[in-house]
């Protein structure tokens, strides 16, 4: 039976978007590996020196044979030489699954308290601190686990701690003893980078077989809101880096580099397929930048978790209200066409503290312009709980502002649905 983990595919407003760890434990790769010639290109990179080209030529009978021998070293080879033995294969194992029928006619139990594999991802070890590494992954790939192991690039299996997970934005925090680590990897400045220039991803697309496999492309795009759900229902909300380096099942979890061999993010996802009609989609890959993956798990590491404030309000989008409404409920100018409604408001919160009421409609935060809610929670976990914020909002036509204190942990109010 195919016991695969996180290929659902999950519908976005721009297409399917696919999380690509890899199951394992059955089902048959088909299709066919297509043996080429060599091929060299020098467009998008430059070689550090000119390719060493040496011949040596043979008789064999009356054939003569001719070895060319090519040594290549450009800003991709040097990239890929300065973080690719920090890369590992991350496992997620699990208890398997029972079967059925033992018999035509009988149950079988499993009683086994072994673990298997269930699943494959990718991750990049970042830190090394005495007798302890920290590798950074994605937080679907390690989803559900029992027990994990990591496969380090030169063949050896070591088991690995959870340290900490975030949902929000998929990361993960594992650590791992530092007798076999020999090289951790560097991160970039994310906030640098530019559309256009090289990326590199390396994992394990699907799964250990395929470990380390490198793909080269370019940034397609910054700033990208990618949303999605996991396993458990929980929102993931990315401001991603979209990469058309080649992207598959299994990469999850693994460093997007920079041609200074720096991690520039971590791939989370892909977009498969159009949602609308369909249409397989290549090449539209994304990562989340690396100056928000050192940011949590600096927070992972410690405490295990990621502390957000909360505002206390449920939202609505204002474009998902009629234009009607927009006119008798919420009463805003005909200027105003998008903003976060507020359906109502949690007491003793921060947002009722600060006077928000229902059918406010916010615009701005800290004078920016919001749209959504997902732009307004984005501008929210970007602050720490004691921060201040502003919102700038409507209110029967006219447009106010005030300053919200972010006293209360979001935790606080998680068993209090709808909120936000």
């Amino acid at each position: 039976m195919n016991n695969r983990k996180d290929v659902t595919p999950q519908k976005t407003s721009n297409g399917v978007l696919k999380k690509f760890g890899i199951g394992l434990l059955g089902g048959v790769l088909g299709g066919f590996l297509t043996i080429g010639g060599t091929y060299y290109a020098t467009d998008g990179f430059n070689f550090q020196n000119e390719p060493l080209v040496t011949e040596n030529t043979t008789t064999s009978g009356d054939a003569k044979v001719s070895n060319v021998k090519v040594d290549v070293n450009s800003d991709i080879t040097s990239a890929i030489s300065k973080v690719q033995n920090a890369v590992v294969s991350v496992i997620n194992l699990q208890t398997p699954a029972q079967s059925q029928w033992g018999s035509p006619f009988e149950p079988q139990q499993n009683n086994s308290t072994e673990l298997a594999p269930a699943s494959e991802g990718s991750g990049v070890i970042y830190k090394k601190d005495g007798k302890d590494a920290y590798i950074v992954t994605n937080n679907h790939v390690v989803e559900g686990q029992k027990g994990l192991e990591i496969l380090l690039q030169d063949g050896t299996k070591v088991q690995a701690e959870l340290v900490g997970t975030d949902a929000y934005t998929d990361l993960a925090v594992l650590k791992i003893s530092s007798d076999k680590v020999k090289s951790v990897a560097t991160f970039g400045d994310s906030d640098a980078l530019k559309v256009g220039e090289p990326a590199i991803a390396i994992g394990s697309p699907l799964g250990s077989d395929y470990a380390n496999s490198v793909t080269q492309g370019i940034v397609s795009s910054l700033n990208r809101m990618v949303q999605n759900t996991n396993e458990s229902g929980q929102e993931i909300s990315i401001n991603a880096i979209q990469t058309d380096a080649a992207i598959n099942p299994g990469n999850s979890g693994g460093p997007l580099v920079n041609v200074a061999g720096q991690v520039i993010g971590i791939n989370s996802s892909k977009i498969a397929s159009s949602a609308n009609s369909g249409v397989s989609v290549e090449g539209m890959g994304f990562a989340i930048p690396s100056n928000d993956v050192t940011s949590i798990i600096a927070q992972l590491e410690e405490n295990g978790s990621v502390a957000r404030p909360a505002l206390g309000i449920s939202m609505l989008n204002m474009n998902e209200i009629s234009s009607q409404q927009q006119e008798k409920i919420l009463k805003v100018p005909s200027s105003v066409v998008n903003g976060v409604v507020v359906r109502y408001v949690e007491s003793a919160t921060p947002a009722e503290k600060a006077g928000l009421q229902q059918y406010d409609v916010i615009t701005k935060v800290d004078g920016k312009d919001v749209s959504n809610s997902t732009e307004l929670r984005a501008a929210l976990y970007k602050k720490q709980i004691g921060d201040k914020m502003e919102l700038t909002f409507y209110r029967e036509g006219k447009e106010q502002t005030v300053t919200v204190e972010l006293t209360l942990d979001q935790s606080a109010l998680n068993q209090q649905q709808p909120q936000q």
